[in-house]
């Protein structure tokens, strides 16, 4: 489960360097508007790292990766078992 939390986040890693380089540029409107338009709630307060990482998010939750994962974890939850790290 560990390895499996840990690709996880290397892969939504990946993919928010990707999302950033694809957005750079766009001005902090355009992704309020964008994060907005994907169903996530936010306000032009946030910093662009925020909006950068919300728009990874909504794309990331769709990939077959995090799918398999997410299915992992509630199987997990069903057993007592929780991937998420205490800090």
């Amino acid at each position: 489960m560990e390895e499996a939390s840990a690709l996880y986040q290397q892969g939504f890693d990946a993919l928010r360097v990707v999302v950033a380089r694809r957005v750079d540029g766009s001005s902090p409107e355009a992704l309020v508007t964008a994060v907005q338009a994907a169903g996530l709630p936010c306000d032009a307060s946030q910093d662009r790292d925020e909006l950068v990482l919300l728009l990874a998010l909504t794309e990331w939750e769709m990939t077959p990766s995090a799918l398999a994962y997410s299915e992992m974890a509630e199987d997990a939850a069903r057993r007592g078992v929780c991937l998420v790290p205490e800090l």
